[in-house]
């Protein structure tokens, strides 16, 4: 089967909105993923993940293996444990096994353009992630409003604190490496820029924190308590793992509960946080919903079925045709509502047997 790729606009008549239907091999025929993956062989798909550390990343691989399999459709799951080298090896073995497309969950964008090269001189399409992989000829990128998120978090911290005073806010970002962390940052930027022209809010300390770790985000905590004392009102942690290092800081100082901290992931200690007073609020990304998708579009990209994509992202080489999923502010008022109702958690994980 060829697997060159065939990109026309369409204009959907009834919103007038323009998407892009994305047709990879030969064969393409129907309108989507509806049923079982046809062919005299199951549909092989290869999923490379950065880390299964973080508990987020074991909920996309178990959503995304279980609706594979009810399409008929089987996975191989490499984890690479936040290792470039290991993570191109490991989509090198995917292509050697023969898998029919890979899905990609990049530690480092960049890095990973030399993963999409190696798949597409083997003629393999590759979805990205969650993530972005710059400066490749990538298919397809599959993931949630990102700047938003940061928008989110920022809006958060001027609806939560009174702006009768300067708002002193410590800015921890994530991994550099991370295409993401720059999304999220746009967002927050965005959100806070007329408040920190105009002096509502004053950033006393930014920095990045490597790999997400919370130990790197307890460090620059640790650094801004340092130079400016109490004197803090708020945190923008861009996730939860960087929250966490950032409250166990201010624990130390006796200060959690009293500063403002955002997160994102709604990972279960996070959400914990959140209803103990520790965090103030997380951004709940239905990664069930996401990695569902991610395994539908995995099989009709596999299968020469188009897929539509309403949305497109520069990587730095191309415009990477591009399905965005919106996400959900979440605080101790709604959790019930939100990361409950959609059985992310349950109520005995987040809250305790009663």
């Amino acid at each position: 089967m060829s697997f060159k790729s065939f990109l026309v606009v369409a204009s959907l008549a009834v919103s007038v909105l323009i998407g892009l239907v994305i047709v990879r091999g030969s064969a393409a025929q129907g309108a989507g993923v509806t049923g079982a993956a046809t062919g005299p062989k199951a549909v092989k798909i290869g999923l490379s993940l950065d880390t299964l550390k973080e508990a987020r990343w074991a909920k996309d691989r178990d959503a995304f293996v279980e609706r594979a399999k009810e399409l008929g459709a089987e996975v191989t799951v490499l984890s690479a444990n936040s290792d470039d080298t290991r993570q191109v090896a490991d989509v090198e073995s995917l292509i050697t096994s023969k898998v029919n497309v890979i899905v990609i969950v990049p530690h480092d964008g960049k890095a990973m353009a030399k993963g999409v090269e190696v798949a597409g001189r083997a003629g393999i399409p590759v979805i990205a992630y969650d993530r972005i992989i710059t400066d490749s000829a990538l298919d397809l990128y599959m993931t949630f409003d990102n700047e938003h998120v940061g928008e989110l978090q920022g809006k958060y911290i001027l609806e939560k604190l009174p702006t009768t005073k300067p708002i002193r806010l410590v800015r921890i970002y994530g991994s550099r490496t991370d295409n993401n962390a720059v999304l999220f940052k746009n967002g927050q930027d965005k959100a806070l820029k007329d408040a920190i022209a105009s002096g509502v809010v004053q950033v006393v300390h930014e920095d990045w924190a490597d790999d997400w770790k919370p130990d790197n985000a307890k460090r620059i905590m640790n650094a801004a308590l340092t130079k400016h004392g109490h004197n803090i009102d708020a945190v923008l942690a861009s996730n939860d793992t960087t929250a966490l290092g950032a409250i166990q800081a201010l624990k130390e100082e006796g200060l959690a509960g009293k500063v403002v901290v955002t997160g994102q992931d709604a990972e279960l200690v996070a959400v914990q946080s959140i209803v103990s007073g520790q965090q103030s609020m997380s951004i709940y990304k239905p990664v069930k919903a996401l990695a569902r998708r991610a395994a539908e579009v995995a099989v009709a990209l596999a299968t020469g079925k188009p897929v539509i994509a309403k949305a497109e992202l520069n990587n730095g080489k191309r415009e990477v045709p591009t399905i965005l999923l919106d996400v959900v502010t979440v605080t101790k008022e709604n959790v019930d509502s939100t990361v409950v109702k959609d059985g992310f958690h349950t109520r005995e994980e987040i809250y305790g047997k009663p």
